[in-house]
Parts: C-alpha cells; sequence; structure tokens
C-alpha cells in the first residue's frame, strides 16, 4: 500500500511551492517512494474526518498501514529514517542531521512566519508599520547566523540530508521578500536545493494540482 499524503485542493502559494506538503512529497522523491495524494479543500481540512488525522485542521498529513501523522517536520523525519538517503549512517552525523532539521522548523522559520503574518493578516494594524522592521531584523539575525555557519559549505554537515531539505524549503518562503538576496551564500545554497531532480519532481507535482485546479 503507498503512503498517502494530503494537499490543499487549492493552494494560496498558487503553486510557488511553498505549502508544507512540498516538503513531504520532496523527500519521499528523494528517497524514491511512490505516494498517493488526497486532495482536501479548505472547507474540508474542518471536516472531521480531516481533524481526526490533523487535530489543527492543517496539511499535510500522512497514512500508511495503520500509521497516520500530522506536522510537516515528523513526517520528513518518518520517512527519512524508514528509507535510505536522507539521514547518514553514521550515529553522530545523524544526530547532527535531525539536530538542522529542528533548527529549520524551530530557529528559522518562526521570524520567517511571523514576517508572513505581518504582512498578509496584521498589514492594516495601526502598530504594522513599526513591528514590521522588528520582524525583518529577527531573520537577518538568523540569516547572518546560519549564513556563517555555512560559510563556503555546500550543505549543512556533509552530504545533502533531512536537515537541508528542511532549510531550504523554510527559506524558500522568503522568496519575493528580498531579504534572501541580502545573503549570497544562503541564495546559492537554495538554488542547489531547487536544482536536486528530486526537488525538481516534487515541485512540478505540485504545480500540477494548481494547473489543473485553475483549468478547472
Amino acid at each position: 500500500m503507498l503512503p498517502t499524503i494530503t494537499a490543499f485542493e487549492r493552494s494560496p502559494d498558487r503553486g510557488k511551492g511553498l505549502a508544507r506538503d512540498m516538503r513531504v512529497r520532496w523527500a519521499l522523491e528523494e528517497v524514491g517512494q511512490p505516494y498517493d495524494v488526497r486532495l482536501v479543500s479548505f472547507a474540508g481540512m474542518n471536516e472531521p474526518a480531516h481533524r481526526a488525522l490533523h487535530p489543527f485542521g492543517q496539511i499535510p498529513t500522512y497514512e500508511e498501514g495503520g500509521l497516520a501523522l500530522f506536522e510537516s517536520g515528523a513526517i520528513v523525519f518518518h520517512i527519512a529514517e524508514r528509507h535510505a538517503g536522507l539521514l547518514p549512517d553514521d550515529a553522530n552525523a545523524r544526530a547532527r542531521a535531525i539536530t538542522w532539521m529542528f533548527a529549520a522548523l524551530s530557529t528559522v522559520e518562526p521570524p520567517i512566519v511571523d514576517l508572513q503574518i505581518a504582512k498578509l493578516v496584521e498589514h492594516d494594524k495601526p502598530w504594522s508599520e513599526q513591528r514590521l522592521p522588528l520582524v525583518k531584523n529577527r531573520i537577518r539575525e538568523r540569516l547572518g547566523e546560519l549564513s556563517d555557519r555555512l560559510g563556503d559549505a555546500e550543505w549543512l554537515d556533509g552530504a545533502f540530508s533531512a536537515g537541508d531539505l528542511m532549510m531550504v524549503h523554510v527559506l524558500l518562503r522568503l522568496r519575493g521578500s528580498g531579504i534572501l538576496d541580502e545573503y549570497p551564500t544562503l541564495s546559492a545554497y537554495v538554488a542547489r536545493g531547487e536544482a536536486r531532480p528530486a526537488y525538481k519532481r516534487a515541485f512540478d507535482a505540485q504545480l500540477a494540482v494548481f494547473t489543473a485546479g485553475s483549468n478547472g
């Protein structure tokens, strides 16, 4: 039985590969695991059947046999543990790759999400103009630290891993803000991730959903 993931029926990113199911698609493509996709509408995300899979009514979810998971990081971690290719064999290197997964989600992504909320949800608030520079500065602080750590390396810790997969996708959420362009080292790092054949397959699969929905 193939694993089944959920994705937006009509993604708010308009096919740009920024929705979090992209991380799961990319991981599955990296390890060569075929999968099915069940598209969910915004209304359907609040239905009891979907809430039973994801208590917060979001995507993605992952089902395989009797196992049901939610949260993109947990799903990618599960895939990386079950299949070769996303975590090193060496125990210490494996632990470091997992650490980078947590860093992407817990340290780098939160201020990036704050920026998106500030622009989309809070832009009409009287305090928005004062808050926005603070949010951007927090992002720049994290990107500066990450850029210094990456340096001239191709990936975060030796070979490409699930840590890089998560970090690249988190950084992609800055596309269009201009902030990532201020850090050439990180821009090149993201470009290397996007150039991976598995990323391209995952991106095309997600884009096809948006294209089909737009033509429907």
